[in-house]
């Protein structure tokens, strides 16, 4: 994680040096608060990766005299396909849809939001992919 705190650093600096200059040239309020929150979000992930960085031990590829070997196995659990992101970004259209129309829609997609976001939740639990 040492090599991605850098790299984020970097990133971080360069939009804290850009900031100041599109402000002169271009006198831009907009642009020069979103190149600014960008710096700070850049500052909170690299300050973020930092400290995990120190918390875990060294890993290979943070090694300059670490192998390829020494990361084999298992490197964690990546969850497979899943339908329900899908229906609950459908849901959320509904609920946004009853804001507009009337708030017995608006209750309907709270109704299929709560239904579909369980789902989301609890897929683990039943079905082909149970743990």
């Amino acid at each position: 994680m040492k090599a991605e705190s850098w790299v984020i650093v970097a990133v971080g600096i360069f939009f804290a040096m850009i900031a100041p200059i599109y402000w002169l040239v271009s006198s831009d309020l907009t642009g020069t608060t979103a190149l600014v929150m960008t710096f700070l979000l850049c500052a909170l992930l690299g300050f973020y990766l930092g400290v995990v960085a120190k918390q875990i031990p060294d890993r290979p590829e943070d090694r300059n005299e670490g192998d390829i070997a020494e990361g084999a196995g298992e490197q964690g659990f990546f969850p497979p396909y899943s339908w329900w992101p899908l229906f609950c970004a459908m849901a959320l259209g509904v609920v946004v849809l009853g804001v507009v129309i009337g708030w017995w829609l608006f209750i309907i997609g709270v109704g299929i939001g709560a239904l579909t976001v369980s789902g989301w939740i609890f897929e683990y639990y039943r079905g082909v992919h149970a743990h």
